[in-house]
């Protein structure tokens, strides 16, 4: 704030409402802790890329909304764990998919299952359904 970085503040903001929203929830017996800050800026993040998406649909008219949430969405990126690369990533689901005892498209949420128990949120859940998908095949 005494930088009148008004962007970034009004992010902070809109952060802690969701980590206050979520902690007077009903049924919310925990505390707030690090797991839970980092969940909360996770779903904001993804909440965000999808409404990025549905601006840059609009064209010209959603120009700058685009541009607000790539800052909000770049931000967010800054305090989660660094996501695997898709190479890193093809290599981890490969090698699942290489246990498998026979290769069944059906099979893609197992895989998805087991990369995700693996890497936890390093992991893209769309990327890996894909390169599942894709290796399947």
């Amino acid at each position: 704030m005494k930088a009148k970085d008004t962007k970034t503040a009004n992010l902070v903001r809109m952060i802690n409402t969701k980590i206050m929203e979520r902690r007077t929830a009903k049924g919310f017996s925990g505390q707030v802790d690090d797991a839970l800050i980092l969940d909360v800026i996770s779903s904001y993040k993804k909440a965000m890329e999808k409404a990025r998406t549905e601006y840059a649909a609009a064209g010209e008219r959603g120009k700058e909304q685009v541009a607000e949430l790539d800052f909000e969405i770049e931000w967010c990126a800054g305090f989660l764990p660094k996501q695997l690369s898709e190479a890193e990533l093809r290599d981890v689901v490969a090698k699942h998919v290489a246990a498998l005892p026979a290769k069944d498209p059906k099979m893609a949420g197992k895989i998805i299952g087991m990369v995700k128990k693996e890497l936890g949120d390093r992991a893209d859940a769309q990327l890996t359904k894909k390169l599942a998908d894709e290796l399947l095949k």
